[in-house]
């Protein structure tokens, strides 16, 4: 008889209750506009307790972009920008998760914009698990990172008539996501 140890197979998935993924880009380099995705799903599959080595799986609606303001946000579904009508989703599929330290892991993977894929790197720093009033476990992150749009075709630029720059090229990702551990 074979004792041949395998360690189970976790699926979580996050729990957008309670999650918000959100970037950051330089506006005529002397402030910075903060925008949100309303709806964004993901999973992560994980062997035994922990996640280290884990496979994450993420994507994004582009229609639910969100800079508290309609016109800009208009200009950012639009053809100049991430085209919305022809490519709906953002997605993100790990390459590794590395555990770093107690909390922080370093998360590799593709990134895909606008039909573009790139590998990305960003941080994950897990703040714990808990198990909460209904009795599910869950965990939490914050995923940080930066990537520069131009990479993944989101080429529009303007200067105004002073010289200012209006768009800056890097932008800052930060997701705080809590997952939930599905039985």
């Amino acid at each position: 008889m074979s004792e041949t140890a395998t360690a189970a197979a976790t699926k979580w998935v996050i729990d957008p209750t309670h999650s918000e993924v959100q970037f950051k880009i330089k506006h005529l380099v002397i402030s910075t506009v903060t925008g949100s995705f309303k709806s964004f799903q993901g999973s992560i599959h994980t062997e035994g307790d922990t996640f280290e080595n884990a496979n994450v799986e993420f994507t994004l609606d582009v229609d639910s972009i969100d800079t508290n303001q309609e016109q800009r946000d208009g200009h950012l579904k639009s053809e100049e920008f991430f085209d919305a009508a022809q490519f709906p989703q953002i997605k993100f599929e790990s390459t590794s998760f590395i555990k770093e330290s107690d909390d922080t892991y370093q998360l590799h993977g593709r990134l895909t914009m606008k039909d573009v894929t790139k590998p990305v790197t960003l941080v994950a720093e897990f703040g714990g698990s808990a198990v909460d009033f209904y009795g599910n476990h869950k965990a939490g992150f914050e995923v940080s990172g930066k990537i520069n749009r131009k990479e993944f075709g989101l080429t529009w630029g303007a200067v105004t008539e002073t010289g200012s720059i209006v768009l800056g090229d890097d932008v800052k990702l930060i997701a705080n996501v809590q997952l939930i551990k599905q039985a």
